[in-house]
């Protein structure tokens, strides 16, 4: 991994460099998939069967013989050894209890005059789950993004799934009976995207659409945003380590690959006052990378986009991960509350030796989908208030509209507005009987 030092008069700039995620936008891909999304709107069904027998190889005669029914699911969850279905509810049960302290509540409040202001909570009426399928199994994403949906309280929860050739692991489908998924389709790519957005004659429109996917699946968000909401587009997975120096260095080398094992452009960065320690963890780096099943991806991630960083104190150390906004960031100190408040930027905060970012992503309980390329500067991990509306609540009294319509009208007038000004003003006669 590279070296960086914040004494270099050139540091911030390194550093700027190093984390810099400029998400390239494929040509070529967005005409594919502006094509997928224009056809599935045109034609719908037809258009849905035929991209999934192109792109998965799974041809039905129809999108609800595509559909994977509530007994199928049950049966997944029945099937597993006992260790998974144990550890798969662990994980729901912890991340539904988190989940739940973050529900709003509605308010109101009466003022002066007697008028009655306030916030209604409404949780959405429909919302889609797009989970990755075939060989890729992520059955962490299921809990976290339908948990949150059903937690708030959202109508219909629809989940699709691809299945290549047909293939499908039985640790999703567990997943989705045990979080509460309403409906699954087995559809993938920007037509599953489209058609969540949309609707088809089989698949039924939603409000917003969650969860992660390829390069044609963050497209087709991108592309139906405004049509429906979506959670974010996220770049590729990162960590921060911030380390006294006192956690074994075989500890924070692994922490460093469970990033960088998702794909070549994960980020890890590990920042320390302590340059023996740094050392230190270079030669674990060394030592078992050989061993991990994923070695030459996490190679040319540590390689590419990795690096250590030699800083005067922890508290430089914090603005460096202020600098950054990383997804995860660890504090692995004897005191990491005495830092915290130092930390303004990032997605989830792990504090102490014993909290690897691991935990987070299956079982900890807060979610695993976080901002990420420096967009925790004002972006929140997924959570309840994400399938949760507020409506404001406005109740004038007659004493209300006394004191309120001669204001509007002035600042109504003072904007050339006349109606709005004469809508307010009418009602004065009322309120002076």
């Amino acid at each position: 991994m590279r070296r960086l030092d914040t004494r270099d008069p050139s540091f911030r700039q390194q550093l700027d460099q190093l984390t810099a995620w400029q998400d390239s936008v494929d040509r070529e891909v967005v005409t594919a998939v502006d094509g997928i999304v224009d056809d599935i709107i045109a034609r719908g069904d037809a258009a849905l069967l035929e991209y999934t027998a192109r792109f998965d190889g799974v041809e039905q005669d129809s999108v609800a013989a595509l559909e994977i029914g509530r007994d199928r699911l049950q049966a997944a969850l029945d099937g597993l050894a006992v260790a998974e279905r144990g550890a798969l509810e662990v994980a729901a049960r912890r991340i539904e209890d988190y989940h739940r302290r973050q529900v709003g509540d509605s308010w109101h409040y009466q003022d002066g005059t007697g008028s009655v202001l306030g916030q209604k909570i409404t949780a959405m009426a429909r919302v889609g789950v797009y989970v990755p399928g075939g060989k890729a199994s992520y059955p962490s994403s299921v809990l976290m993004n339908v948990i949150p949906a059903r937690v708030a309280g959202v109508g219909e929860i629809i989940m699709v799934v691809p299945t290549p050739g047909g293939e499908i692991n039985p640790l999703v489908l567990a997943a989705a009976a045990l979080a509460g998924a309403d409906r699954v389709f087995g559809i993938g790519g920007a037509q599953a995207v489209a058609a969540l957005a949309y609707g088809t004659e089989t698949v039924p429109r939603v409000d917003k659409i969650v969860g992660p996917g390829n390069i044609y699946v963050a497209t087709a968000k991108r592309r139906v945003f405004g049509q429906v909401g979506i959670d974010m587009v996220a770049g590729p997975s990162e960590i921060l380590v911030i380390c006294d120096g006192e956690t074994p260095a075989d500890w924070i080398a692994m922490d460093l690959f469970s990033q960088a094992e998702h794909d070549e452009n994960a980020q890890s960065i590990l920042v320390s006052p302590d340059a023996e320690f740094l050392d230190a963890v270079q030669a674990s780096i060394d030592r078992l990378l050989p061993d991990m099943s994923r070695a030459d991806i996490i190679r040319k991630s540590l390689e590419s986009r990795g690096a250590m960083v030699l800083c005067r104190d922890l508290q430089e150390a914090a603005a460096v991960s202020n600098q950054v906004a990383p997804e995860h960031l660890e504090l692995s100190l004897a005191a990491p509350d005495e830092l915290l408040p130092f930390i303004e930027h990032a997605g989830a905060i792990f504090l102490g030796r014993y909290s690897a970012e691991a935990l987070g992503d299956y079982c900890a309980g807060p979610n695993h989908v976080l901002p990420t390329s420096g967009t925790a500067r004002f972006s929140s991990p997924l959570g309840v208030y994400d399938f949760q509306k507020r409506s404001s609540l406005i109740q004038c009294s007659r004493e209300g509209i006394a004191q309120l319509a001669p204001v509007a009208a002035t600042l109504a007038r003072g904007e050339s507005l006349e109606a709005h000004a004469l809508s307010a003003e009418y009602r004065l006669s009322e309120a002076d009987d």
